[in-house]
């Protein structure tokens, strides 16, 4: 029997919710599913997520969407496109039925028009706006499977972890999380000179360890800038992007949630660079961490990039602060619109936490 598993916190919900949900199970139930022990009261984590991928075969996120129920949907989406094979045939079902997941697929719509995300969040995170629909939509796309991400593998060979002691001139170790799938130009030369920025002024690098877009670009400005750069991957995204040349130290991970835990655990600062889906959920995960008290995060600055598009004219990351103004502490992180504030803030912010 197939397990399906309604996400969202039982606390605080409205009647009206309460009753979305007995009637969500009832029709499930009827329909052959068995239903998952949903999280309750218990708060989503990068370790028990995981946990619940493997062992799920679909997903109904609820109205009533908190900062980890948005970071779970989002984690299911980064998974189909980055091929996890843990996900494979397992649907996704948004029920908006009070307009809280609204937000999040508005920030999703602009990071397509921004290039940022190539496939349609929309056929794979199903919407719905009734009960009725989405066990529709869920009955459907359990027949029909999960749309095809588009994207093929391109090496097959193993990759093992690598260290080097860090130099001793190094202030502190940067994380950058930021797009691995825009071409434009001019993000692409911003991505290269944060990476030398960081390397001329002592920070090492800490990033997702890939070869493509930004995130590449980023890589590349640090290592050519002689800087100590390193990173975590995990091997289905491996698989089908490769790795960068010049890592100083390289972590492989089993999975997308062990791989977010060591670059947190083993950076001081986080710079949001513009990106897509992979790295707003990875902001998601550090302002979880951040609203917990979570010691990994203890001290740690968040500085998000929210620099204009010239081709849309408009700030990068306003979708997403205005999604985060309902969801968590405006002090959590700083706001820089400029690069040359980034160097500026990060010793500011890290002075300020020493």
């Amino acid at each position: 029997m197939p397990k399906a598993i309604l996400s969202g916190n039982h606390y605080g919900a409205s009647s009206s919710n309460q009753k979305i949900r007995k009637f969500l199970l009832h029709e499930l139930v009827s329909n052959g599913w068995e239903i998952s022990s949903t999280y309750g009261d218990q708060k989503i984590t990068l370790s028990n997520i995981e946990e619940k991928v493997r062992g799920t075969d679909a997903f109904v996120f609820m109205p009533n969407a908190q900062l980890e129920d948005i970071f779970y949907a989002v984690s299911i989406f980064v998974g189909y496109q980055t091929l996890d094979p843990h996900l494979k045939g397992k649907p996704a079902v948004v029920l908006n039925s009070d307009g809280s997941w609204s937000p999040m697929f508005e920030l999703l719509d602009q990071l397509e028009l921004f290039g940022t995300i190539r496939q349609s969040y929309r056929k794979f995170l199903l919407h719905a706006t009734e009960p009725v629909e989405a066990i529709a939509n869920l009955s459907y796309a359990a027949k029909v499977g999960v749309p095809d991400s588009g994207r093929e593998k391109i090496i097959s060979d193993p990759t093992e972890s690598f260290e080097t002691p860090t130099p001793t001139d190094i202030k502190s170790k940067v994380c950058v999380f930021c797009s691995a799938s825009t071409n434009a130009e001019d993000y692409i030369e911003d991505g290269y000179a944060l990476g030398k920025l960081l390397a001329n002024h002592n920070f090492g690098c800490v990033s997702g360890a890939g070869t493509t877009g930004v995130m590449g670009s980023v890589v590349r400005g640090s290592v050519e800038a002689g800087g100590w750069t390193a990173g975590s991957n995990v091997p289905h995204i491996i698989e089908i992007e490769g790795l960068p040349k010049g890592l100083s130290s390289f972590w492989l991970r089993p999975d997308i949630y062990t791989r977010m835990e060591v670059m947190i655990e083993r950076s001081d600062a986080f710079i949001i660079f513009p990106g897509g889906a992979g790295t707003v959920q990875e902001l998601l995960a550090l302002l979880i961490f951040k609203q917990s008290g979570n010691p990994l995060m203890a001290g740690k600055p968040i500085i998000l990039f929210n620099r204009i598009d010239k081709k849309l004219q408009v700030p990068f990351w306003d979708k997403l602060i205005t999604l985060l103004n309902t969801l968590c502490e405006k002090e959590l992180f700083n706001v820089v619109t400029e690069l040359k504030e980034i160097i500026t803030t990060l010793d500011q912010t890290l002075k300020k936490w020493r």
